[in-house]
């Protein structure tokens, strides 16, 4: 399936609804294929403009879903059918709908004992879950020889789709190095998706995320880690599309054939 992009400062990002995003996933899956995908938020979008490569791997994944509700409503704005693709959201509903095919997940990342904490919970909600491992990595850059292991790691598992919560931009450039190395189907980077399933963090409200408050809900909840990035971040954003939709500022795509 191909979808259109939308230029949002450099970024090209998927015009696509929440059933599609799951349906490309698990068709990639029944098909053998080997992809990987992005879940862009306004903040990734950022990051990308000031880091060419974060550019470069987010471009050039199989799908770019807008994570952020602004990013979906950019969508619209320009005429396409466009939904936020929220990846808390889009975990639940690829393991759901994955257990019929017998869909092989692997969850890589969250602190110690969190990716097995939420391999335990999903598998009591969905109990054809096939969970093949999970694996919880130090919080610094892996040695060339812890490399080589979680590749052989990840590969010995035979997982369908290995998910990665190790925050953005962090998990962004990892799917986009590891994906040469690895024989899964999808690489899926969902950050706090694993906390959030995990149980050890609360979601906002779904009122909060229709309006694009959840910046918000998290901002109160974390202040001193999310404090400063959202009350940067949100402003700046605003202020780059202003001078995108204006002509006064030109972002081009790196997007590859």
């Amino acid at each position: 399936m191909s979808f259109p992009r939308i230029n949002v400062l450099g970024v090209g990002i998927s015009a696509i609804t929440f059933d599609a995003a799951v349906q490309s996933i698990l068709q990639w899956v029944a098909q053998h294929e080997r992809h990987y995908v992005n879940l862009c938020t306004t903040h990734t979008v950022l990051e990308c403009t000031y880091a060419p490569s974060l550019n470069d791997i987010v471009n050039n994944g199989s799908l770019t879903f807008p994570d952020g509700m602004p990013l979906a409503w950019l969508g619209r704005a320009k005429g396409f059918k466009a939904e936020r693709v929220y990846g808390p959201d889009l975990m639940l509903a690829v393991c759901d709908q994955g257990q019929a095919a017998g869909v092989r997940h692997f969850f890589y990342g969250g602190g110690p004992g969190v990716p097995e904490l939420l391999a335990d919970k999903l598998r009591a909600r969905y109990p054809k879950l096939q969970v093949v491992g999970t694996y919880s990595p130090p919080f610094r850059p892996l040695t060339a020889d812890e490399q080589h292991e979680v590749v052989a790691m990840l590969n010995a598992s035979h997982a369908d789709i290995v998910w990665v919560g190790i925050g953005t931009p962090r998990q962004d450039y990892w799917v986009g190095q590891y994906r040469p190395l690895l024989t899964a189907a999808v690489l899926i980077p969902v950050g706090a998706a694993f906390d959030f399933h995990a149980g050890l963090k609360k979601q906002a409200p779904r009122w909060m995320m229709r309006l694009s408050l959840e910046w918000l809900f998290r901002m109160l909840s974390e202040p001193r880690r999310l404090g400063m990035r959202y009350l940067i971040s949100n402003p700046t954003f605003i202020w780059k599309v202003l001078m995108q939709t204006l002509g006064l500022k030109r972002y081009d795509l790196g997007i590859r054939d």
